[in-house]
């Protein structure tokens, strides 16, 4: 089990308590939930975080709480995709980030050192995103990430505007 991670300036680490209050708020933020389907609730972000210490319990690593100088800034970690599609499963890298910790190169950083993780396990991930996240995208190509395809991401509303999503992949060198 991998429960932290050190970067040359952050902390990716198991969830703690007070860890709930900063995540609700990060996930309420209609800037930081723009590419989604719906800001989440304090029920839903608390419930999150339960499903994703379970989530650890069962695979060793999952959503890494991040936290730099001042304390919790979002999330980076692993998480399989296991809905049906062409290119599932796959371990995908993710993150969210709380806006104060955007532009600061936190995301690369962090998804970086998870990627090191996920390659003791896979020889290739994934990460996802809604197609109008160019910030993501950005990150995922600092990370060598190459653009593989488009597809409408099958948890989404027909419909939503953020149905349309890209899938980008790294292959272990």
């Amino acid at each position: 089990m991998t429960d932290e991670i050190r970067t040359p300036r952050l902390l990716l680490r198991r969830w703690r308590e007070d860890d709930r209050e900063p995540f609700a708020a990060m996930n309420a933020d209609p800037a930081v939930m723009e590419h989604f389907t719906a800001p989440l609730t304090r029920e839903q972000s608390d419930g999150l975080i339960d499903l994703v210490e379970a989530y650890f319990e069962e695979h060793g690593y999952g959503w890494w709480a991040v936290e730099n100088e001042q304390g919790f800034v979002g999330f980076t970690g692993l998480h399989w995709l296991t809905w049906d599609s062409e290119f599932t499963p796959a371990l995908e890298i993710g993150w969210r980030l709380a806006v104060p910790a955007w532009g600061h190169g936190y995301a690369t950083e962090a998804a970086t050192a998870v990627v090191a993780r996920g390659f003791e396990d896979v020889d290739s991930l994934v990460s996802i995103t809604a197609a109008s996240n160019t910030r993501s995208m950005r990150v995922m190509e600092r990370l060598g990430m190459h653009r593989e395809r488009e597809f409408d991401h099958p948890n989404v509303p027909e419909g939503h505007p953020v149905r349309p999503h890209v899938l980008y992949r790294l292959r272990r060198p």
